[in-house]
C-alpha cells in the first residue's frame, strides 16, 4: 500500500474541504488515489445525509441566478437547520449553483433536480454537490422549492438570503435598477397580486363584508353606506395590489404609475421567504 503523505492529505483537504483525519481515513482506503477517495467522501456524505435526514430545518436561504443575455433566471429556497449555516459561505455558494443550474436546465422540479448532472461539473449531480457541502457542514440541508423564468427578469435576495423576489417583466424600456428597487418594493410590501383582479375573490368578498358591517355599524346613512365602502375597498385594494401601491422610493406615485412611465409592464411577480409556503 502506498504511503500517505502528509503532502496527499493536504490536497484532497484543499480539493475537499473536509478535515484532515476525514481525507486520510480516504485515502488510506483508496490506497492513495485521490479520484477515488473523492468518490468515498461522497459516499460518506450521502450517508451523514441519511443519517440526518429527520431533523427538523427551520432555517435556510433564497438562492438566485439570471442570464440576463440569454432571458434564464431561477430562484431556489435551500432550507438547513440553524442560522449560522444559512450564513455560512459554502452553503450561500451551494444555493447560487443550484439556482444557476435550474436556470439554465429549466428544472422546475426540485426533486428532480437532485439527480441531474451539474451544468458546471459533469462528473456529479446536484446531489453530490449538496453531500459534499452536508459533509463539510454535518447539517441536514434540503432543496424545497424551485421556479425557472424566461424573458426579462429581474431577482432580488435580501441580505440575511431569508426572502427572494422574482419579478418577470414586459418592455425593453426602463434599467435594470429599477427593477431591482420594484423587487425590494415587493420584498418590503408583500402584495399579493400584481393587479386587484388578480386577487383571490374569496378574500375580497370577505373584506368587502367586513367593511360593509363596519360602516353599518358606524351609523353613517344608508345612502352614503355604499360609497364610503368603496373608498375603503380601494384603500384596501392599494395595499394588496401591487400597481396600486404606493412605491416605496416615491409613495407620491404608486408602483404601477413609475413603471408605466418607465414603459415597462409586470408580467408577474414570486416573494419568498425560507420556511413559509
Amino acid at each position: 500500500m502506498a504511503a500517505i503523505t502528509a503532502a496527499m492529505v493536504k490536497s484532497l483537504r484543499e480539493r475537499s474541504g473536509l478535515p484532515m483525519m476525514d481525507c486520510k481515513k480516504a485515502l488510506t482506503e483508496s490506497a492513495g488515489d485521490e479520484d477515488k477517495a473523492i468518490e468515498i467522501l461522497r459516499k460518506s456524505g450521502a450517508a451523514a445525509a441519511e443519517k440526518r435526514a429527520g431533523r427538523e430545518m427551520a432555517e435556510g436561504r433564497i438562492g438566485g441566478y439570471v442570464d440576463k443575455d440569454r432571458g434564464l433566471a431561477a430562484m431556489v429556497e435551500l432550507q438547513c437547520e440553524t442560522a449560522p449555516v444559512s450564513n455560512n459561505p459554502d452553503f450561500i455558494e451551494l444555493a447560487n449553483k443550484i439556482a444557476k443550474h435550474t436556470a439554465l436546465t429549466g428544472t422546475n422540479d426540485a426533486e428532480t433536480l437532485m439527480d441531474e448532472k451539474f451544468v458546471d461539473e459533469q462528473s456529479v449531480t446536484i446531489k453530490d454537490l449538496l453531500h459534499e457541502v452536508l459533509n463539510r457542514i454535518r447539517e441536514n440541508m434540503k432543496v424545497t422549492r424551485v421556479i425557472c423564468a424566461t424573458g426579462r427578469v429581474s431577482i432580488y435576495v435580501h441580505h440575511n438570503g431569508r426572502v427572494g423576489v422574482m419579478l418577470t417583466v414586459e418592455g425593453e424600456d426602463g434599467d435594470d435598477e429599477l427593477l431591482n428597487d420594484v423587487c425590494m418594493h415587493i420584498a418590503a410590501m408583500q402584495p399579493e397580486a400584481v393587479t386587484r383582479e388578480q386577487l383571490p375573490d374569496d378574500m375580497v368578498e370577505k373584506e368587502k363584508e367586513i367593511v360593509r358591517e363596519q360602516v353599518l355599524a358606524s351609523g353613517k346613512p344608508e345612502n352614503l353606506v355604499d360609497k364610503i365602502a368603496m373608498g375603503k375597498m380601494n384603500r384596501w385594494f392599494s395595499e394588496h395590489a401591487l400597481i396600486e401601491q404606493p412605491f416605496v422610493k416615491d409613495d407620491k406615485k404608486t408602483v404601477g404609475k413609475v413603471l408605466d412611465a418607465a414603459g415597462i409592464k409586470i408580467s408577474g411577480f414570486t416573494r419568498w421567504q425560507v420556511g413559509e409556503v
